[in-house]
């Protein structure tokens, strides 16, 4: 899925290992989700969400493939 992540963090002068560890997860987990090659646990998602103090439009991009 798409997303706007690693501008959100670099809005937030934050590098993905301060990220990382921030929310509990590894720098390769945060790279995974910038990139697209993983969506993060709905658990994952609220830390997200939590942290950036913003909605899941804001950060992830549906795009419905029909």
């Amino acid at each position: 899925m798409k997303n706007n992540l690693k501008a959100l963090r670099q809005e937030k002068n934050i590098s993905q290992d301060q990220l990382a560890s921030i929310l509990h997860v590894s720098r390769q987990t945060i790279n995974s989700i910038e990139t697209g090659k993983f969506d993060p646990s709905l658990k994952l998602l609220i830390k997200l969400l939590r942290y950036f103090d913003t909605s899941l439009e804001a950060i992830f991009i549906y795009e419905d493939g029909s």
